[in-house]
């Protein structure tokens, strides 16, 4: 492991001791931790899938670097997920990524897909799908193979367009020409099946 993250650890370790404890954590100037300390902890505590560890982390390190774009993502993003305070997790991580917009750095491309990522998790643990699935395509634009946002749009599964698209979906010539195609489409799938025998 890395030293930033042991002595992230570390420092986490004795503050929840101190907090058990009952005294209180005050940080030390000397061991102050930088962003990417704070990060690299999150992170692993969310491999380990402690997302409120994670999040109280976050909660730290947000007091700390309240305008860091990264962090405040991750925070809005668990703020929604794991806090249940959609509205302000989704405005969290909006706020971060016009943040970055407003920031000149040259590795712009590859933090726009993590922002947009965040975003979309806390859209989808707010109920809005619609707002996920834009999310998640504005993070592809910056990096097309993205692996997360190319899970969580298959995880959502996109709805295709109703057969007669000026027509509402609900209607019923678009429920019947949409059964006749998927039952043709299936039809289809067990003759290629049968010739592939």
């Amino acid at each position: 492991m890395s030293l930033c993250y042991n002595r992230t650890m570390k420092n986490h370790d004795e503050d929840k001791r101190k907090e058990n404890a009952g005294e209180t954590t005050q940080p030390n100037p000397a061991e102050e931790l930088k962003p990417a300390d704070y990060l690299r902890a999150v992170k692993a505590e969310l491999r380990s899938g402690n997302q409120k560890e994670a999040f109280r982390l976050l909660q730290q390190a947000s007091l700390h670097f309240p305008d860091q774009p990264l962090i405040l993502s991750y925070y809005g993003c668990l703020q929604a997920v794991v806090d249940k305070k959609y509205r302000s997790g989704i405005d969290n991580c909006k706020k971060a990524i016009a943040l970055l917009k407003h920031q000149e750095s040259f590795d712009l491309e590859v933090l726009f897909p993590v922002l947009y990522l965040n975003l979309g998790r806390a859209c989808v643990a707010a109920g809005k799908k619609k707002d996920a699935v834009d999310s998640f395509k504005k993070g592809l634009k910056y990096d097309s193979s993205n692996r997360e946002l190319l899970k969580e749009l298959r995880g959502l599964g996109e709805r295709k367009p109703p057969p007669v698209p000026f027509l509402d979906r609900s209607n019923p010539i678009n429920k019947y020409i949409g059964l006749i195609l998927q039952k043709g489409k299936k039809e289809s799938e067990r003759s290629r099946g049968k010739g592939a025998r």
